[in-house]
């Protein structure tokens, strides 16, 4: 069999070439999931908001919030393969008002040691099929992700609170 030189660096070219193109097709995959997870994290323009809620300063807020109990939040850890931690906090929330509740906000935060809050989320818990309402003295086990931290994130503790409600 005859090599042929010419053959040779064709082949050469060829293997560049694709070479070339696989990096380059790696390093725009590559950009395109950074900033879609940077505009994942940074959606939403703001935390969600029941409407027309019971809200702090109102003035049956007083009467009804200290009757919404919420039990000492607990934290489950766990790391991503992205390199970041998400914390999940759970609680379950006691109603002890008299009066069947339709929507429900809470803050979930986890704070550092000067109590700041490292991440912080606002869920609204809107009744579903499952749960269709959070009808007196019974009880609603709530879960609120935090993702985004770090190893080095200082994080001491955990809070969960009612920021809102509504009521039938």
């Amino acid at each position: 069999m005859v090599v042929n030189e010419q053959d040779i660096a064709e082949q050469r070219a060829r293997r560049n070439l694709v070479l070339i193109v696989a990096l380059i097709a790696a390093v725009v995959i590559a950009a395109l999931f950074i900033v879609l997870m940077r505009a994942a994290q940074n959606s939403g323009g703001g935390p969600p908001t029941l409407v027309n809620a019971i809200k702090p300063g109102s003035p049956e807020w007083d009467q009804y919030s200290k009757n919404i109990a919420l039990d000492e939040p607990e934290a489950d850890e766990a790391k991503r393969a992205l390199g970041d931690t998400v914390m999940t906090l759970r609680t379950t929330v006691r109603n002890f008002t008299g009066k069947t509740i339709t929507g429900l906000e809470i803050r979930a935060a986890v704070v550092d040691h000067q109590n700041n809050a490292v991440r912080e989320r606002h869920v609204v818990f809107i009744p579903t099929e499952a749960h269709p309402e959070l009808a007196p003295n019974k009880t609603l086990p709530v879960a609120v992700v935090l993702d985004g931290m770090t190893e080095t994130t200082d994080r001491a503790n955990i809070q969960m609170q009612v920021t809102g409600f509504k009521f039938k």
